[in-house]
């Protein structure tokens, strides 16, 4: 099975087909993801490589942590799985006024 890293640090202007042609220097990819802003479609400044091998995934973290692309020094690492979100807030009208009556 693949392993998926972590690349933070990335410019807003890289995009995944260069974040892709970075990465599989050391090895056949899956996949390059970046995270964009849902609003404004923009760049958030990380992304995700998943590497078909384990191996070559650790290579890359050795070999491109800490470097630059595109100005910017990018933090490599092993992704790990987002912890559970809580569920939304309960509506209600909580505070001041409502509907009460003195």
């Amino acid at each position: 099975m693949g392993k998926k890293l972590y690349v933070g640090g990335l410019s807003w202007g890289t995009s995944e087909d260069v974040l892709y042609s970075t990465f599989e220097e050391f090895g056949q990819l899956e996949e390059a993801k970046i995270i964009t802003d849902r609003e404004t479609g923009r760049s958030r400044g990380f992304g995700f490589v998943t590497f078909v091998d384990e191996g070559d995934a650790n290579k890359a973290i050795d070999g491109m942590n800490g470097t630059e692309l595109d100005g910017r020094t990018l933090n490599v690492n092993e992704a790990r799985e987002r912890a559970p979100r809580g569920g939304g807030g309960g509506g209600g009208r909580g505070g001041f006024g409502g509907n009460k009556r003195w």
